[in-house]
């Protein structure tokens, strides 16, 4: 598990998610503003993990997911759903992906990656 793409629209919240995601041994990162760039990247490279913001313009977290199950390379790819919702209906609404094997609230910390480490290797 070494590949990794962030989709996030926050610039800022991007940086400070790659030097935490560099810092817990993930060597490539790579970031996207949108689920619409996120579905053109993965038809060229398909990252082992994808840390998924909900809320963005252009093509949200859903709609990305929606649009994911029908990019065959890219099935294997894991996602951890990095957002600022609480809301319980978003997190119900993620349990319905088989691909989401994590539902984090921001901001990214290294406790967080390390826990999904644990739960990917297992």
């Amino acid at each position: 598990m070494n590949k990794v793409l962030l989709v996030e629209d926050d610039e800022t919240s991007n940086f400070i998610s790659k030097i935490i995601l560099k810092s817990a041994g993930f060597e490539y990162v790579d970031e996207v503003l949108n689920g619409m760039e996120a579905c053109k990247h993965i038809a060229k490279e398909c990252p082992d993990l994808i840390f998924l913001d909900i809320n963005m313009p252009v093509m949200d977290g859903w709609e990305f997911l929606d649009e994911k199950k029908s990019l065959e390379p890219c099935k294997k790819a894991k996602i951890a759903i990095l957002t600022s919702s609480t809301r319980p209906d978003d997190q119900k609404k993620a349990e319905n992906y088989s691909c989401v094997i994590a539902y984090l609230e921001k901001p990214l910390t290294y406790e967080k990656v390390e826990q999904l480490k644990v739960k990917l290797a297992s």
